[in-house]
This record gives C-alpha cells, sequence and structure tokens, in this order.
C-alpha cells in the first residue's frame, strides 16, 4: 500500500473534454517509495525546492504514454534506488464535452533485467506499450527542451514523433520498426556478409516503414500548419514550421507511397557500399529535419531570443493540444510543463494559463515559486512538494 496518500478530488467539471488523471500511484519510482494521489480534473499545480520531486512526478505520468517517458531516461535510473523495479498506475478518465466516455485504469513498470516495460489496462496484461497511446496523450516541454533550435536535428525528430503521436498512436511503432530495420542494414553492410535477397528484404521494409513514418510526418505538419494559423496574433510568437530533408524532397507531395516506396528500395540498393563505408544508412527519414521560424520576424528560431524560443515552443504546444482535442472529439490532451512560469512576464504567464482553461486540460506545471501561479491557484489543484512528499495548499 502507498504510504503518503491523500484526495485533492472534488467531483468538479469544466467544460469541454479531457483525458485526465482521477488517481496516481507510483511504487519505487525515482525518490518515490510509494504514493497514492487522488485527483479531479482541474489543473495540477507543483511547488517546492529544485530536488524535491516535482519533475519526477510529471515523468511518472509521461509514462503512461508510449515511449521513453520525458527525460527519456534508462528505465534501470528510474527505479529508486535499493528497489529491483518500479511500477507506476493510474486511473484515467476520459470526457467529451458533455459526460464521462470511460475510466480506465492503467499500469506499467519495470523489473531489472527485463527486456522492456510491461503494461495492464483494466489489470489485464496489454500486447504492448503502444496500447497506451489509444488511452492517454500527452505533450510536455522541460527547461532541457530550452535548447531545441539550436541543438542536434534528432532532438527536433524527437519533438515532431511525439506531435505526431498524440495524433496517430501507431507513429511510435513504426518509427521503431524502421529503426530496428535500419541497424539490420547497417549489420549486414559492415562485412558484406548477407546476400543480396537478404538485404533486399530488409530494405523492401525500411522502405514501406519509411514512406508511412514520413507520410505521417507531413501530414501531421499541414495540420498543426493550419492550427497555427488560426490561432496567430497571441502574445506568443507565431511559428512557422515545415519538414526538411533530401527524403522528402525526393518524396514529393503528389507522388503515389507505391512510386515512393519503389524509388527509396533503388536508393537503398545503389547506395549500400557508399552506406558500407559510412557505417551507416545516409539517406532516409531518419535524417529530416523540422524547421521552425519566427513567422513575424522572418528568422530561423535557432536565432531568436532565448525568450522568443520559449514563446515559439509554447504557441507549437498549445496550438497542437488544440489540434489533438478537436481531433478526438474533443478530448484535450494531458499536458505535462516543466517549470513553464518561470521566464514569462505576467502578460504571457496569464495568458498560458487563460489558454490551458479555455482548452479544459489538466496541465501539471511545476516551479519554485508558489506566486507564479497566482493567476491560476483558483481554478487548479496546488500542492507542495517536499522530500519526495506532496501536501495540498
Amino acid at each position: 500500500m502507498p504510504n503518503s496518500g491523500f484526495s485533492l478530488a472534488e467531483n468538479g467539471e469544466r467544460g469541454g473534454g479531457r483525458v485526465s488523471i482521477s488517481r496516481l500511484t507510483l511504487t519505487d519510482f525515482r525518490n518515490y517509495a510509494g504514493l497514492r494521489l487522488d485527483l479531479d480534473p482541474r489543473p495540477v499545480v507543483l511547488t517546492g525546492a529544485n530536488g524535491a520531486g516535482k519533475t519526477n512526478l510529471l515523468e511518472a505520468v509521461s509514462y503512461l504514454t508510449p515511449g521513453r517517458g520525458l527525460r527519456a531516461a534508462q528505465l534501470d535510473s528510474v527505479i529508486r534506488l535499493g528497489a529491483g523495479a518500479f511500477a507506476v498506475a493510474a486511473g484515467v478518465d476520459r470526457r467529451a464535452g458533455g459526460p464521462d466516455v470511460g475510466a480506465i485504469d492503467i499500469g506499467t513498470g519495470f523489473r531489472r533485467g527485463d527486456s522492456g516495460r510491461v503494461v495492464r489496462v483494466n489489470h489485464e496484461p496489454a500486447p504492448s506499450v503502444s496500447v497506451l497511446g489509444e488511452i492517454v496523450r500527452a505533450l510536455w516541454l522541460t527547461p532541457a527542451m530550452d535548447g531545441l533550435f539550436t541543438g542536434p536535428a534528432s532532438d527536433r525528430r524527437r519533438f515532431l514523433d511525439r506531435l505526431v503521436l498524440t495524433l496517430d498512436p501507431g507513429h511510435a511503432s513504426r518509427v521503431a520498426d524502421f529503426e530496428k530495420a535500419m541497424r539490420q542494414r547497417n549489420r549486414l553492410l559492415e562485412d558484406f556478409r548477407g546476400n543480396d535477397r537478404w538485404l533486399g528484404s530488409v530494405e523492401h521494409a525500411m522502405a514501406e516503414l519509411g514512406v508511412a513514418v514520413s507520410t505521417a510526418r507531413a501530414g501531421a505538419v499541414r495540420r498543426l500548419t493550419e492550427a497555427l494559423r488560426q490561432r496567430a496574433g497571441g502574445v506568443f510568437p507565431d511559428p512557422e514550421i515545415a519538414i526538411e530533408g533530401a527524403f522528402e524532397t525526393g518524396a514529393g507531395d503528389q507522388r503515389p507511397s507505391l512510386e515512393v516506396e519503389e524509388a527509396y528500395r533503388e536508393e537503398l540498393g545503389l547506395g549500400r557500399a557508399r552506406d558500407a563505408a559510412a557505417g551507416r544508412t545516409l539517406s532516409g527519414p531518419h535524417r529530416s529535419d523540422l524547421s521552425v521560424i519566427h513567422r513575424g520576424r522572418g528568422v530561423p528560431a535557432a536565432l531568436a531570443s532565448t525568450g522568443e524560443q520559449k514563446g515559439l515552443l509554447i504557441a507549437l504546444i498549445l496550438a497542437h493540444a488544440r489540434l489533438v482535442a478537436d481531433a478526438s472529439g474533443g478530448v484535450a490532451p494531458l499536458l505535462l510543463l516543466d517549470e513553464i512560469a518561470a521566464h514569462l512576464d505576467d502578460m504571457r504567464r496569464s495568458a498560458l494559463f487563460a489558454e490551458i482553461l479555455a482548452l479544459g486540460a489538466q496541465a501539471w506545471m511545476t516551479g519554485t515559486d508558489r506566486a507564479l501561479f497566482t493567476d491560476i491557484a483558483a481554478d487548479a489543484q496546488c500542492l507542495e512538494v517536499a522530500d519526495g512528499r506532496l501536501s495540498p495548499v
């Protein structure tokens, strides 16, 4: 039994739809030996000193979705020191602009030595972690993402793929399968021990998966672009986004998928010697990049100020959250916003909170200064975190 449970649930309901956590239970997760937290659908504000465990709670919630969580940590490192496994469980309520459309119990965990996470849905084993994507859709921003626009392209691809995943729960599996096939090809090319038929089979799978990944990304970017245009002109800078890369340029917008797959298979076949010499596959959607431009100034996001970059990220997340809600019958995704208010001025902080409340999302927000959340405190569940223990404010 978790050892520090209490309830803030008030059975209050706001308008609009959402997915929300009604109960969160942690066992041997980071600095939490045991915790049970009962909540209502309102936003959650977590305040406390650095190192108290605020981000750990957001990370735990992020494990209720497919993937490696908001820190992308190795599963072994998430287990509390001295323990052999961790578990995260939750009661998830889904509401679509009216009565509740379902309450679901989900849980996930990992034991040292296992190959991956296990998942249970309504106390029954689930076939894969990807099942979680059909139940909980979540978006997050962390301080580590402040360098997204100036960092490597791989960081922006992962950011884009997280956005795609909230619209298309199968996307994570396709990306993982493509990367697995690509690693197989790289191993075969390493010493040319694979025959042409074997390589051809792997390249056939890469082509199918690569085009599917690229198509999903392109579709999400088109829809997000429209969502950004609809919300343009607010207090946050307006981003303009696009996918860049030789693969996208070669694929084009009008060519049939089968034609693009065949062209990529041919490219992979002709590039075997080149890729063997390089020790890696040099063409494909794994080398694409997400381009973000500050529309108002007409400059790449990488050249914008630190504050403008933060504003561009927030604008992207808010627009995408609205898009996800519209695409899923009015069910707003969870928002996990770590240290979100620290570097915003009063106007932008108030605008962020107003957007969250208008969306109806259960946003989990952290900060060291409780005063930064004054504008949303009356509409939120406020908790003080200290040494892995929570108390209501």
